[in-house]
Parts: C-alpha cells; sequence; structure tokens
C-alpha cells in the first residue's frame, strides 16, 4: 500500500507587502514568512541586499507564477553616498579598497546624475549574485577569484539628488527598471567626479504597486504568529502586481474551462473593452478574472482566450 507525501504547509496564496529590516537576506525573509503563514510555497519579487531595508514582495502559493511582473516593475530608491571611501563591495560590507579628500558638491553630483537617466549600460557589481562559469559573482569575489562581468542594458527613469547633509554625504532618489544596481551608479558616479564613494544607507521605497506607505514590517507580522486572521488581513490578490494589465471577465462556466486549459470564445463586448487604448503592437496578454479572482494569464487572438498560465484557486 502506498503512502501519500505528506504536505509540507498549506496552500496559502497572495502577495505580502514586506518592509525588510537591515542585516536580514531576502531568502531569510522569505523563511520567516513561510514559516508564520505555514505556506506551502513561498518567493520573492527581487533580491534586497541584507545591508539595505524596504519593499520585499512575497509571493505565496500561486502568487509565485507572478513573480516576473514583480521583477519587471518600476523600483524606487533613496540611498546615501559616503564620499571618501571605496570599498570592494561599493556598500560598507566589504574592505576598503581607495581613499580621498575630494567632496563634490551638491552642483557636480546633479550634473554628473544627467548622464544616468535614460537606457544606460551598466557594468553589475561584482559583489552581486549574478551568475559566472555556474558560480555566484559574490561568492567568486570574496574567494578572491579574478573575473569581469559584462555591461547590461538597463532603464532609469530618474535620478536626482534630494539631500546633502554634509559635504561627507550625498542622498538621492532613484526610478529605474529590472536590473539597475544602486551599488553600481554609485561606483560609476564616483569614478565621473573623480572621488571615492560607496553606499552608506539603502532604502527600496516602491515596487510596482507596493510601496513603503502600505508595508507591514517582520517584527509586526511576527507579532500576529497568534492571530491567523489578523496575519492573512495582510495578505493581497495574486493579481496584485498586474494592476497595469488588462483585465477580462468571464463567467463561472469559461472560468472552468480555464482552469483545464482550455480555450475559450470572448463575447464581443469583452473584445471591445480588452482592444480600447491598444495599438496593433501592445502583446495580446491579459488577465481573466472570475468577480475578484484571477483566473488565468493568457493570449487574447481571433476572438478567443487561449491561456498560457492558469492559477489554481
Amino acid at each position: 500500500m502506498s503512502r501519500q507525501r505528506k504536505r509540507k504547509g498549506e496552500p496559502v496564496t497572495g502577495w505580502l507587502n514586506l518592509f525588510k529590516p537591515v542585516d536580514m537576506t531576502s531568502t531569510q525573509a522569505v523563511a520567516i514568512i513561510k514559516r508564520l503563514f505555514n505556506a506551502e510555497k513561498v518567493g520573492h519579487g527581487g533580491t534586497l541586499d541584507p545591508l539595505a531595508d524596504g519593499i520585499l514582495p512575497i509571493a505565496l502559493g500561486e502568487a509565485t507564477k507572478t513573480v516576473q511582473w514583480a521583477m519587471d516593475a518600476h523600483k524606487e530608491y533613496v540611498f546615501t553616498i559616503r564620499w571618501g571611501v571605496s570599498t570592494a563591495s561599493q556598500d560598507a560590507e566589504a574592505e576598503i579598497t581607495a581613499t580621498s579628500d575630494v567632496r563634490p558638491a551638491r552642483e557636480a553630483v546633479e550634473a554628473a546624475l544627467k548622464a544616468y537617466v535614460g537606457t544606460i549600460h551598466q557594468i553589475p557589481p561584482k559583489y552581486s549574485a549574478i551568475k559566472v562559469a555556474g558560480e555566484r559573482a559574490y561568492d567568486l569575489a570574496r574567494g578572491g577569484e579574478t573575473f569581469e562581468l559584462e555591461a547590461r542594458e538597463v532603464e532609469v527613469h530618474a535620478a536626482k539628488v534630494i539631500g546633502m547633509p554634509d559635504a561627507d554625504h550625498s542622498v538621492i532618489h532613484v526610478v529605474s527598471g529590472k536590473g539597475f544596481y544602486v551599488r553600481a551608479l554609485a561606483r560609476d558616479l564616483a569614478a565621473d567626479l573623480g572621488a571615492e564613494g560607496h553606499i552608506s544607507q539603502l532604502r527600496r521605497t516602491r515596487v510596482g504597486a507596493f510601496d513603503a506607505a502600505g508595508a507591514v514590517s517582520v517584527a509586526d507580522l511576527q507579532a500576529l504568529a497568534d492571530d491567523r486572521a489578523g496575519l492573512f488581513a495582510h495578505l493581497k490578490p495574486l493579481h496584485a502586481v498586474l494592476t497595469s494589465m488588462p483585465h477580462l471577465q468571464v463567467t463561472p462556466h469559461d472560468a472552468g474551462n480555464l482552469r483545464q486549459g482550455r480555450t475559450i470564445m470572448l463575447l464581443p463586448h469583452v473584445i471591445e473593452t480588452w482592444r480600447e487604448g491598444r495599438s496593433d503592437d501592445d502583446d495580446r496578454l491579459a488577465l481573466a478574472l472570475a468577480g475578484d479572482d484571477a483566473v488565468a494569464l493568457g493570449e487574447v487572438r481571433a476572438g478567443h482566450f487561449e491561456p498560457v498560465r492558469v492559477f489554481a484557486v
């Protein structure tokens, strides 16, 4: 007689707008949430460095199927560059590599920042999670290995100085796309200004629809460990990261077919609603909803909806 494998956790689904504290890794944050919610499956929507705090979107259950959209979302950061000291990791984690008496004026920093707005090519920090020949770059860097990383195309939507508390520090606000490294910007900015510098403080204040004002701290969640209803009240629907994607309302009958992976025919008024404000160059991806429940991601083609990712909720 075969034994059924015991399920590790419950099928909890939703997004959590978590405010991660300093000195906690993203992996540790995921483990804490997994334990608190007794969730079967948990992931995050974009690594946040241990020395940074701020928004770390956490996906539970079927929401993990939408992690890509959190990764692709615009992100906002507020960070402080400490001038005069460069480190191997471009933050306070690693050893000092150079020092300088140069302290750039606010006007000089503002002028240099302009070159970093738009589509730029950025070489990631060697202390990053990028894989090199199957190894993490930060492991190679800590091991003293010599290697080079290739420049990547990234989008920077805005960058400005928002504070200069003293000559040693500049506070900067950045809005970026995916794959952007704040530490690399600090490195390159210092080089442009003939100075040394590193990130002394970093906070991610927004990831797409998730911002600091609506976030919940790890400590607050841990205080609700014995209050199941209070804990689950912080969960957002799995399509919380899909606010910019066209939504289609489907009938309960069609929702059942979609959950079976079947293509459905769309009513004319549904297609017209989907077409509003769209051009032929836009992708054909849409989210099918039955009421407030996400059913499937799929493509609209020739009056039909073809599911490509189905949600088992």
